[in-house]
């Protein structure tokens, strides 16, 4: 193994230091503020979502594109992203690269931006709507 860069962290600093900005969600309470308005993202890739089940009513955003489709300042962005206030609800498989991506969209100033503890598998393991992905059929 070779030596750490000076400054260099460790994905486990850089995910707990993401973490340490965000309120969290438990899935149940996701979905309650998604019911209330939130804009629910599941930034899962689409070979993620045909295995694993899509959450019904979440607007799709891959991760590679995330920054660029939410932030209200830039041209490509998604006709959801109308401000800086806006309640951003991410979901990835399990809660590690949501984490991370909230923490990206805080730093584009959408400060509301926050994550599903546990993801996707959480959300199913609560009994919360899923649906087959139409690719699995």
């Amino acid at each position: 193994m070779t030596d750490r860069p000076a400054g260099a962290q460790s994905i486990e600093e850089i995910l707990a230091e993401a973490r340490s900005r965000l309120d969290r969600l438990q899935p149940e309470r996701a979905y309650a503020e998604a019911r209330e308005g939130a804009v629910l993202v599941d930034i899962r890739p689409a070979a993620q979502r045909a295995a694993e089940g899509e959450t019904p009513g979440a607007l799709i955003v891959e991760r590679n594109v995330l920054e660029w489709r939410l932030d209200p300042a830039c041209e490509a962005r998604l006709p959801q992203a109308t401000g800086y206030d806006l309640r951003i609800i991410l979901l990835c498989s399990e809660g590690y690269t949501s984490s991370l991506a909230a923490a990206s969209l805080h730093d584009l100033g959408l400060t509301r931006a926050t994550d599903v503890a546990g993801g996707f598998q959480a959300w199913r393991a609560a009994g919360l709507p899923t649906a087959v992905n139409s690719s699995q059929l």
